[in-house]
This record gives structure tokens, sequence and C-alpha cells, in this order.
């Protein structure tokens, strides 16, 4: 073989070996060779892309809004007189008052308990004395009890009394005063011709204060007892009156101008006992008057010549920002003061609706449920 033939051969032999190894790169062995020319491939791609300028926006965020108030209903239960006591002249009768109750702190007041614990605030005329005093005023009708019948106020859910009266002194000073702590001690609020009260509901505050004309207060003993109650910014402000004469069922001309003074020099509402009677209900710029709401339990009597009652409850309506009343909403509920006749068993219930029991006691309130 000449050296011109053999340097052909071998140059295909070289020739057929480069093709070989080119063909073996393009034929993967395994994996890893496949994920490294995937892995140059990537890195080659991310070089080509241009990635964009980040900002970073610092955000503030919205200050919560301050929730709108809305305006509250205030729904407020009114009665008379409720005398929790028989008269000491009386003391041991079997038809008395302690006697019939016999220690039933339920009794008096479970034909209105719902009603009352269910409302916003229930006030009543509490015409009498808790203590454990002895030494009383020489008159026909004194009237004590002992500390346990406020029981009798808290089961009935009665949150406030009126002691501007003519019997919350029976015992003196010293009666007036232990009262005054008894109601403290199981949480009642109370109000006089010398204190006043308050009690909120939903963020309105009801201001309450009382005159005893009987004993010769008048209007302008209310006026800076108002005055208190508008400084602590009430936003309903009642007035409890105990005036007028003994059983009249239409008010006296000073009942009137009193009313009308206390409305004048801001009260929201007024509300009258003493007469053991009903008289009208008198709307007066745009506020209420009840010239008397008679009795309610009374405990004075083991009889009664009239036994004739009512709870009125007023829904205050209060304006956008809850700061006072742009409109007031009666509900007259007819009552006895007594579940049985004749007598007094000291237990009121409701007349019967549409009986003429019912509609004798909307008349002396000269009011009809279409009023409102």
């Amino acid at each position: 073989m000449n050296s011109n033939r053999f340097t052909r051969i071998l140059i295909m032999i070289c020739m057929l070996a480069v093709l070989l190894c080119a063909a073996c790169s393009k034929s993967p062995v395994n994996g890893s060779e496949t994920k490294f020319s995937e892995s140059l491939l990537i890195t080659e791609s991310k070089q080509e892309i241009e990635l964009p300028e980040i900002t970073i926006v610092e955000t503030v965020p919205s200050p919560t809004p301050t929730p709108t108030p809305e305006p509250q209903h205030i729904l407020v239960s009114f009665t008379g007189d409720c005398t929790l006591a028989e008269a000491v002249a009386w003391n041991g009768s079997p038809d008395g008052f302690d006697a019939v109750v016999n220690g039933d702190y339920t009794y008096c007041f479970k034909n209105c308990a719902e009603l009352f614990n269910n409302d916003d605030m229930t006030l009543v005329n509490f015409e009498g004395t808790i203590t454990n005093a002895t030494s009383y005023k020489v008159k026909e009708y004194v009237f004590g009890a002992p500390q346990e019948y406020t029981q009798m106020l808290t089961f009935a859910g009665i949150d406030a009394v009126n002691l501007a009266n003519n019997h919350s002194a029976d015992y003196y000073e010293q009666g007036l005063t232990d009262t005054e702590n008894a109601m403290d001690s199981v949480g009642i609020k109370w109000s006089n011709q010398y204190s006043v009260a308050t009690y909120e509901v939903r963020g309105v505050k009801i201001g309450m204060c009382g005159i005893d004309m009987v004993d010769g207060d008048t209007a302008a003993t209310a006026h800076p007892l108002i005055d208190q109650l508008k400084e602590q910014g009430c936003n309903i402000i009642i007035v409890s009156c105990h005036w007028g004469i003994e059983k009249d069922y239409s008010p006296r001309d000073d009942q009137v101008i009193t009313a009308h003074d206390l409305i004048d020099y801001g009260a929201d509402i007024v509300v009258g006992h003493h007469p053991h009677r009903l008289q009208p209900i008198e709307k007066y710029n745009g506020k209420y008057i009840f010239y008397s709401l008679s009795n309610f339990c009374f405990g004075g009597n083991t009889g009664l010549s009239d036994p004739d009652s009512a709870i009125i409850q007023c829904e205050f309506i209060m304006d956008e920002t809850n700061t006072y009343c742009v409109d007031y909403r009666l509900n007259v509920i007819p009552y006895s003061q007594t579940s049985k006749r004749p007598g007094n068993d000291y237990c009121p219930k409701p007349y019967e609706w549409g009986s003429e029991d019912y509609y004798r006691v909307m008349n002396r309130l000269n009011w009809a449920q279409e009023d409102e």
C-alpha cells in the first residue's frame, strides 16, 4: 500500500470519528446532560429579559369614619302613688297590707312586672318610708315599712322613685334618710325637692326632680333643680309634682300655672299625684302634663272608693344626635288598684280592653289612643 492511499484511509477514519462524536453529543446518555443543557438555555433566556424598575409606594390607611348615632326611642313608664305599708293606726288588721302580702314580695306587682321590666325606665311616686325608726309625726296616716319591702320594687323592675311628697317625712328626717339609703342599697334612683337623680339609657341621660306643693313648694323650688339637670347634660328632664286637692277629678288653677311654668323652664314632662283620683292629660307646647295618676298599689286604705288608675308609657323620641327630644308618644293602660271588689287586695290589674271600666279611665284622662 502506497503512502497516498494510506493517507486517504486515515483521513476517512478521522472524519468518521468526528461524525460519531457529534452524534453522541446530541444523544443524551442520562438525564444530567439534559438538565444541564436546559439550565444553559434557561440561563441564556433569563439574561435576555429586562426587569422593570419597581417603585415602592407608601400607602396611608384611610381613617375609620365615626359612626353616626341612631336616634334613640326611650320608653319610660309612669304610675301614681305607691304606698307599700299600712297606716300605723291599722297595724295588725287582718285586711291590712302586711297581712295580705304576708311576706310575698312578688305579689303586689305581679300583673305589671313584665311591663315594667321590659321598658327602659319605670318611675313611681313612693309615698311612705322605709325605716326602722319608731318616732313619727302625729297625723291621721303614717306609713312606714321594713327594709325587706324594697324587694317588691326590684322584683317589679321599678328603677326610680319620687320622694317629694307629704309622707316621705312621716318618721321625721331620720325616716327620710333611711328611705333614701334603702333605695340606694338596691340600686333604685330617688329624687325629691332637695336632690336630683339621673338614669342613663343607651347614652341618653334622664334627669329627675320633684316638688311637694302640699307642703308649700312652688315652681320656683324646681328651677334650681332643673338647672342642675341641665348642667349635668340631661337629655330628658322629668319633674314629679305632689299637688292638688284630694278627690278632685280636675286640676286646680295653681297646678296648671305651675305645670306650664315647669315646661317653659325646661321640663320635658310633668307627672302629678296626690289627689287619689285620675285627672286629665294635657299637651302644652308640644309636651305632656299628667295632672294626676291617682293611686297605683296603695296600702294606705283597706277599701277604695274609686279604684281607677293607669300606667302611662311615654316614648321619648330623640333627635339625630340624641341631645334632645323631638317628639313624644303616649300609651295609656287603664288599671284597677285592686284585683277584687269590694275592698283592696293591693294587687293592681289591667282593665279589660273595651270594657266599661277601660273607657271610664280613658274619659277621666281625656285621652284616646287615636290621639297619638
